[in-house]
């Protein structure tokens, strides 16, 4: 059977360019959402140059023009949005309802993965004020895909190393200290940390499956299920130091919560979820989900003793 054809919107941002990498390095042919605004992001547009010359098809698109994503989604089979949902940045998630309305019509695509990539939404409606806003509005983009009787899967790829492992989930830096620590709670709940590179080889090796279709494909390879204490002994370990640790409780944290700009709030509130609540952990994966290094074996994720090992 032939790859499937991959339209990869967002693919410029910070797990979507990933994605682009491993979708041609698994030899899937692959288009780009060129946006016209990114003519005048130089980094971006020679970032779709590169991955042009890697064999990559640039497809002009854009959210404002309805017929451009039609366009653009009737030349593919499966589509991949990487769009922005962090605060701080862009929060575009609910811009993926055009993309709903596109790919509906075009009526052509056999599997859409909506952004999400992190915690898992549907088991976020007790989530705080006001961070439940990202899966919110995630739900309200799974609502319109379900409703449109659109082929999915989701990616659940819980932490990107990027944030939380090189930081030792430190708030304000994304490098791991050297002298002092803090730890939410007694840092013992456990969390999954990703490698971004390996979250986008697992997405890309879902879209082609059956046994994904229709299900949430929960990233939890069991090397990397770690506390935030674990994480820091592997730190210390790497660098030979104990580090100096201080140890934030529960209310501690939310009172320092509030007291932050609300893009802020809408981000670091999911630690509260993360570390004082273990809700990535916390439970079994049902029918309805599957676990990408049991479906994958073949695939040498990356552990964080190595990870870390860049920062030494």
């Amino acid at each position: 059977m032939a790859e499937s054809k991959v339209l990869i919107v967002g693919g410029t941002g910070y797990i979507g360019r990933r994605i682009v990498k491993a979708c041609l390095a698994q030899g899937h042919e692959t288009y780009i959402v060129q946006r016209p605004e990114l003519g005048l992001q130089i980094e971006k547009l020679q970032m779709l140059l590169s991955f042009k010359k890697q064999g990559a098809h640039l497809v002009q698109a854009s959210f404002s023009d309805h017929q451009s994503l039609v366009d653009a989604v009737k030349q593919v089979d499966v589509v991949i949005s990487a769009v922005s949902g962090v605060h701080f940045r862009s929060h575009s998630i609910l811009l993926q309802l055009k993309l709903v309305e596109a790919i509906k019509e075009a009526g052509n695509v056999k599997r859409f993965l909506p952004s999400e990539f992190g915690l898992d939404p549907a088991r976020m409606g007790h989530a705080l004020e006001p961070g439940r806003v990202t899966f919110d509005d995630k739900m309200t983009v799974r609502k319109a895909i379900e409703e449109a009787s659109i082929p999915y899967t989701y990616i659940s790829a819980n932490l990107f190393a990027g944030y939380f492992a090189g930081s030792l989930s430190q708030m304000g830096s994304f490098v791991p200290p050297r002298d002092k620590v803090h730890l939410f709670g007694d840092g013992n709940l456990k969390a999954v940390f990703m490698d971004e590179e390996d979250v986008a080889t697992y997405t890309i090796k879902a879209i082609d499956d059956p046994r994904t279709l229709n299900k949430t494909l929960y990233l939890r390879p069991p090397e990397n299920i770690l506390s935030q204490g674990e994480l820091i002994g592997i730190w210390e370990k790497l660098i030979g130091k104990e580090l100096d640790k201080t140890y934030i409780s529960a209310q501690d944290f939310l009172t320092t919560l509030k007291g932050m700009d609300y893009k802020l709030q809408v981000g670091i509130g999911h630690f509260y979820h993360i570390f004082y609540e273990g809700c990535l952990t916390d439970f079994e994966i049902g029918e309805k989900g599957e676990e990408a290094s049991k479906l994958y074996p073949e695939v040498n994720y990356t552990r964080m003793d190595e990870y870390l090992r860049i920062y030494v």
